[in-house]
């Protein structure tokens, strides 16, 4: 009988520890998924301001990134 109870007993711990590992995939999946999706929204808008107040005439967005971070063509 007490064999029996110990199997019962593990079967549940895999069940409950299954369930949560799908719970966690689940909630880092998600939460990767929105990660993303907020950063490359953040770029987009970033990459727009730089465009229109300040790059120069003419100037690239990747241009004016480098010149507003210092970086030169000899760095």
């Amino acid at each position: 009988m007490a064999n029996k109870f110990v199997e019962v007993n593990e079967k549940i711990a895999e069940g409950v520890v299954e369930g949560y590992k799908k719970i966690e995939d689940g909630v880092v999946s998600g939460y990767k998924k929105m990660e993303t999706g907020v950063v490359e929204g953040f770029n987009k808008v970033n990459d727009k301001i730089i465009e229109k107040v300040f790059a120069k005439e003419g100037e690239s967005v990747a241009d004016a990134k480098k010149r507003l971070n210092g970086e030169t063509k000899e760095n």
